[in-house]
């Protein structure tokens, strides 16, 4: 076994021989406890015939534990800088392919096509930048990879936002979106002692789990996310009011919302944050012929 990357001394050590120097504009904060390191793979539930997609490997802490378990590794690095002490780090293992790439630019079902063909199981495990993960999160949602789920770890404010129930103060249309396409699931809170530098607040380890089915049948998608979205534009706004005013023409058509409301069984007097998906679908769908 080759000595561990994520231990404070390896890490200051490979640091200090390329003379790196963290960005803070990256995001970066690397990881420095092997046994979180290896809780989250474990989330994972990799077997030795999975292939994982990693995003931002930094000095490939996650990326040697992710190789030690899996057939094969992907890893998305931005920064250029990064590419040597990689090549170095990694040198043991033989299944690991790094790409120089933004991921959120990059062709990442192309990526699984090529790398992973003949691989069934593909699961997403990262140490997401924190200012990129919910984009990144919702790009590799949208395109609908051929992925099993994703495990990553982010800021606990941004995990609980993901994982929140209706009626809970971090219900909002990131919810639901995330929970559209998954089930949601925050696996572990990571304090923020364990990475050098520390991050300014503590973090969390989600699991997110591809859903079959979406949980609920809209008639148009984008129409659906555009209306949750709205309804939490203000969330001290009753729903009436945030239609209303998100909505194209809405002053004008306010009858018609509230007529769809009607339709859908929703008081106007409730705020977005009390509606169920069930309720945002039903909801979308009897707005969908006043404003398509």
């Amino acid at each position: 076994m080759h000595k561990d990357i994520a231990t404070p001394a390896r890490t200051r050590e490979i640091l200090n021989k390329f003379g790196f120097s963290f960005k803070k504009s990256l995001g970066q904060n690397f990881l420095i406890d092997t046994n979180i390191l290896n809780r989250i793979v474990d989330h994972a539930q990799l077997t030795g015939k999975s292939a994982a997609i990693e995003i931002g490997p930094g000095i490939g802490a996650l990326t040697e534990q992710l190789a030690r378990r899996s057939e094969k590794v992907v890893a998305f690095e931005i920064d250029q800088r990064l590419l040597p002490i990689l090549e170095d780090t990694l040198s043991p293992y033989p299944n690991v392919k790094i790409i120089h790439s933004d991921v959120l630019k990059a062709d990442v079902r192309a990526v699984i096509e090529t790398e992973f063909a003949g691989i069934e199981d593909v699961m997403v495990v990262a140490n997401l930048p924190y200012y990129v993960t919910t984009p990144i999160l919702m790009k590799l949602l949208e395109e609908e990879l051929p992925i099993r789920g994703i495990v990553c770890m982010l800021q606990k404010e941004v995990a609980d936002r993901i994982s929140a129930k209706p009626g809970t103060k971090d219900y909002g249309s990131l919810s639901i979106a995330v929970q559209y396409y998954t089930k949601a699931e925050t696996v572990m809170i990571v304090p923020k002692t364990v990475f050098m530098p520390q991050p300014n607040v503590d973090s969390a380890v989600i699991r997110l789990t591809l859903h079959d089915q979406p949980p609920v049948d809209v008639v148009d998608e984008a129409f659906f996310f555009f209306v949750t979205k709205s309804s939490f534009a203000q969330r001290r706004k009753t729903i009436l009011n945030n239609l209303t005013s998100q909505l194209p023409e809405g002053k004008q058509k306010k009858e018609q919302i509230q007529a769809a409301l009607k339709e859908a069984g929703i008081e106007e007097s409730r705020r977005g944050e009390t509606l169920a998906i069930e309720e945002f679908a039903r909801l979308s769908d009897a707005l969908h012929p006043y404003f398509n």
